[in-house]
């Protein structure tokens, strides 16, 4: 569960690093708590794209990553970036994604401070026989 909730917060974290580096990507609310809130809920419907949707696109896109030697991947995590940002417009939730090539650099922004994030907390996985 902590974990969860850790890929949660450093999700958001991300997308509100995405959303100060570009201009195309909008978190709307009427206050810092407001928007702090919208980065939640968005990182929470950005986890689920992940974990649900991906792997299927990922399936089915494969001949692509192999063709590319895996730099569809932009392509797909852009898409899932904009595939949120549909979601939580749909939902009525502040948050937007203007155009593909912004979804594309804020998808690589998204996945580096994750990795950087991910890095400084300590592992919760096992580490082998103890």
């Amino acid at each position: 569960m902590t974990n969860w909730v850790l890929r949660v917060v450093s999700n958001a974290c991300a997308l509100a690093v995405a959303a100060w580096l570009f201009t195309g990507i909008v978190v709307n609310g009427s206050s810092q708590g407001d928007r702090m809130l919208t980065l939640i809920l968005v990182a929470l419907i950005f986890g689920l794209v992940n974990e649900i949707v991906r792997p299927l696109v990922a399936l089915l896109s494969l001949p692509l990553y192999l063709l590319t030697l895996g730099l569809f991947s932009f392509v797909v995590n852009a898409l899932m970036l904009w595939l949120t940002s549909w979601l939580a417009g749909a939902l009525d939730i502040g948050f937007g994604v203007a155009g593909f090539w912004t979804a594309v650099f804020g998808a690589l922004v998204i996945t580096v401070v994750s990795w950087v994030i991910a890095l400084a907390l300590p592992s919760t996985k096992s580490r082998g026989w103890r």
